[in-house]
Order: C-alpha cells, then structure tokens, then sequence
C-alpha cells in the first residue's frame, strides 16, 4: 500500500473519531462514573462494533445492507430511537450522563462493554463511512487483503487510542469535584448533542 495513501487514510480516520459525538460523550461518561481502567471495557465495544462495520464493508455485505430500504431504516430508527434516549435521560434525570463519583465495585464490565458496542452499532454513519472510505484507499494493483488488514488494524488502534483518551478526560473532570450546576449544565449540555446527534440521523434519507 502506498505509504502516501495510507497516511491520508490514518489521518482522515482518527479525524473523524475525534470529532465528538454520541461514542466520545457515552465513554467519556463511563470514564466519569468508574475509572479510565474499567471504562476501557466500554471502549473495546465502541473498537468491536468498528471491527464489525469494517468487516462487513470489507466483504462487500455493507453494500447490500445500504442497498436495501428496509435495513437501512431499520439500523436508522434503532440508532435515533437509543440516542433520544440517552438524551432524555441525561436532560431529565437526576444521575443524567455524566456521573461525578466514581463506583468502586469492580463488578459490570460486560455492562460497559455491551454499552459502547450499542451505542456505536446504533449508528448508520459508522457502516456508511466504511464503506464510503475503503474503496477510496484499495490499490488493485497490490495484494488487495493486506491492505485491507492494514486499514482494519490502523482502525482498531485509532478507536483504542482516541477513545481511552475520551474516557481519561471524563475521569480527570470527575476527580475535579465540580460544584453541583457544573455538573448539571455538562449534563444538559450532553443531553442536547445526543438529541441533537438523533435528529440528524433520523433526517438520513435512503440512498444519501
């Protein structure tokens, strides 16, 4: 694989997963309400549902799923449907998103990870940017499977990587022991781009 095309693509990759979202804000929360170390189990959902979209995309089932009407609204309005949720609860609730006292119980690992692998499953843009972008960066005139487990692995690490980094940032503003309407307005504030994330997604036409 040329080296100036996987750059791009590294670059472009880890771009996107920093821009925050629904996945950054659901892992910075874990961070906040246990430690950076446990809500690592939250993270390898996130990097475990990105595995299955690369995959799909990689085998070409991607495509067939984005060509049916059907399937596409069906991932659509379970993705709104989860995210309007999260952002009700974090705008009404009285723990909201972001929890400011770490739990010291070691316990609710598969908790965490079944956590970020929904919330990331629940997004159609995730499918979509896979199987808009591989094609972009596969070389026919190269072995076209090591390419493929270049990127997928490139990938893997990228979602580790920026998403540790997300859950450590909502571990360190827990340890900040921020007055009460700090708190609330993080909370508000996450709520509102949760609720503001589903809209968007539920104004995703088919074929888009």
């Amino acid at each position: 694989m040329d080296t100036t095309l996987y750059s791009i693509f590294l670059v472009t990759t880890i771009m996107l997963i920093l821009v925050p979202g629904p996945t950054a804000i659901k892992v910075a929360a874990q961070g906040a309400s246990h430690n950076s170390q446990l809500a690592f189990f939250g993270v390898l959902g996130v990097a475990s549902a990105d595995v299955l979209f690369f995959a799909l995309s990689a085998t070409g089932i991607a495509s067939l799923i984005l060509t049916s009407s059907l399937m596409f609204s069906i991932i659509k309005w379970v993705g709104v449907a989860y995210l309007l949720y999260l952002g009700i609860s974090a705008l009404f609730s009285k723990s909201g998103v972001i929890k400011l006292q770490a739990e010291k119980s070691k316990r609710g690992k598969k908790k965490l990870f079944s956590q970020g692998l929904v919330v990331q499953l629940a997004n159609p843009k995730a499918l979509m940017y896979f199987t808009a972008l591989l094609p972009q960066f596969i070389d026919p005139s190269k072995p076209v499977l090591f390419q493929m487990l270049l990127m997928g692995i490139s990938c893997l690490l990228a979602d580790i990587i920026v998403y540790s980094a997300f859950s450590r940032l909502g571990e360190r503003i827990a340890r900040q022991q921020l007055k009460s309407w700090v708190t609330t307005l993080l909370n508000k504030a996450a709520g509102l781009t949760l609720i503001s994330t589903g809209i968007r997604m539920a104004s995703l036409e088919y074929g888009k």
